[in-house]
């Protein structure tokens, strides 16, 4: 006679109704595995969760599997370390060296951050202190096992996984693990179908149950043409004598942002302004992508221009030079929300003068700086202190790296029969009823959208 599987059960720990702390555990009564252990940002409310207790046991996990290197789903590791997890994490190479590069950020900015409020006053807490610090990073790196895209690897008697590739950034994938006979795939995020650096995400064809990502799970993308709006706007703070600032993400969006501006500076279809990226991370990031030619789609020679009329700047000395030399110019810095990194300084400078031009590139979660920006805020809090914004600031949809509602279902519909069910994740309330009520109509699943801190039982 054979054994009936035992319940397996899935918690949502972080990404639940939310964009941000991604983190999913699954349990049997033997083993449990996380998948992503992201950082919540954002929402003080949501900020707040990095400081409470641990809700899973170190001791008890087996081991965490990466979908990729965003702080959203990896930067809450070293806290994981910090209170005695010592198992693998599983990753792609180049997640393995993005997560590496952006702890060491996120851990430097807490430091700084923590720094300056005691130096100026401004924390309710005495000492401020670092969520973690580098040294927590360093402690956490040795912990990486890697694999590559399409190769099964078995944890124990109960879990075993695969990577494929999402199409989100430089190594990101989705993870189809089976347990006790059944397939979970979790989608991490998932790029569109016809992204500018990446592939298009790979898809699988059963499921028992699938985990998505909900970003964008209410809209679609607008069709027109990145090259046109970034060259508009461009001519359009010239015009002006101002400076564009473009807040940007390290990973992805500052390579794309590189390989347009100078595909229309070659082409003359923008003025030779100085170009300067100012992100540290960001330039580590994009010589990543020299190394790992096989996780995007650009050639060595297009990854090699992409820093061809670029003033790379490393240390916060050249920032204020920068910002000395007067005349139209494009600056992109860290980081893309605005919470913190070098593109603080500059908006500190520049927000009050309205020949200047801020250029939002991505997803702007709620709480954030850039979120502010993007509702027409007149005044931005930065250390401690209210700026007025005067800027013109604007926003450029099309370079979003998550596909939008018609992207997820195109990746959904490769399934050639309905799972037992979906779950719906990293998400605003509004994206996930609106992906559900899409899904339930156009493919007819069963759809739940999950709660965070909420255990469902699996048969």
């Amino acid at each position: 006679m054979l054994q009936k599987p035992s319940p397996i059960q899935i918690k949502f720990l972080g990404g639940a109704g939310t964009v941000t702390g991604s983190k999913i555990l699954v349990k049997t009564d033997r083993h449990q595995v996380l998948i992503d252990c992201g950082l919540f940002q954002g929402l003080k409310q949501l900020r707040l969760l990095n400081w409470q207790k641990l809700r899973v046991d170190p001791d008890e996990l087996d081991a965490v599997i990466l979908t990729h290197g965003h702080l959203d789903h990896c930067g809450y590791l070293p806290v994981l370390v910090q209170n005695g997890y010592n198992g693998p994490i599983y990753a792609t190479p180049p997640t393995r060296d993005v997560t590496n590069i952006i702890l060491l950020d996120s851990a430097k900015i807490q430091e700084e951050d923590a720094a300056a409020a005691n130096r100026k006053g401004y924390s309710k807490h005495h000492p401020a202190k670092p969520l973690y610090t580098s040294g927590d990073v360093e402690m956490t790196m040795p912990l990486f096992e890697t694999y590559d895209d399409g190769e099964w690897v078995v944890i124990n008697e109960d879990f075993s996984f695969c990577f494929r590739k999402s199409g989100h950034i430089l190594g990101s994938v989705f993870v189809e693990l089976k347990c006790q006979g059944r397939k979970f795939v979790f989608s991490g995020d998932l790029g569109r179908r016809q992204p500018i650096l990446m592939e298009p995400p790979a898809f699988v064809q059963e499921a028992d149950y699938v985990v998505l990502e909900s970003t964008y799970g209410d809209r679609l993308h607008a069709q027109t043409s990145p090259y046109d709006e970034l060259q508009e706007i461009v001519h359009h703070t010239v015009a002006k004598g101002g400076v564009l600032v473009i807040p940007s993400f390290a990973v992805e969006r500052a390579q794309e942002l590189l390989l347009l501006l100078n595909t229309l500076r070659e082409d003359g279809s923008i003025p030779a302004i100085p170009i300067y990226l100012d992100t540290p991370m960001g330039i580590d990031v994009t010589e990543l992508y020299l190394r790992y030619r096989d996780w995007h789609s650009l050639s060595d020679a297009e990854c090699r221009t992409m820093m061809h009329n670029v003033h790379v700047i490393r240390d916060y000395v050249q920032s204020m030079h920068v910002l000395d030399k007067q005349g139209p110019k494009i600056v992109i810095a860290g980081s893309g929300m605005v919470t913190g990194g070098r593109v603080m300084h500059y908006l500190e400078r520049l927000l009050g003068d309205s020949q200047n031009t801020v250029l939002l590139v991505g997803f702007q979660a709620p709480g954030t700086r850039g979120n502010l920006l993007r509702s027409g805020a007149t005044e931005l809090k930065m250390q401690g202190r209210y700026y007025q914004v005067k800027a013109e600031v604007r926003q450029i949809s099309t370079l979003s790296a998550h596909g939008d509602q018609s992207d997820l279902l195109w990746w959904l519909s490769h399934l050639k029969d309905a799972p037992q069910r979906i779950f719906l994740n990293h998400g605003e309330a509004q994206a996930l009823e609106a992906f559900r009520l899409k899904i339930t109509d156009t493919l007819g699943w069963p759809v739940t959208i999950a709660e965070m801190g909420t255990t469902y039982d699996l048969q």
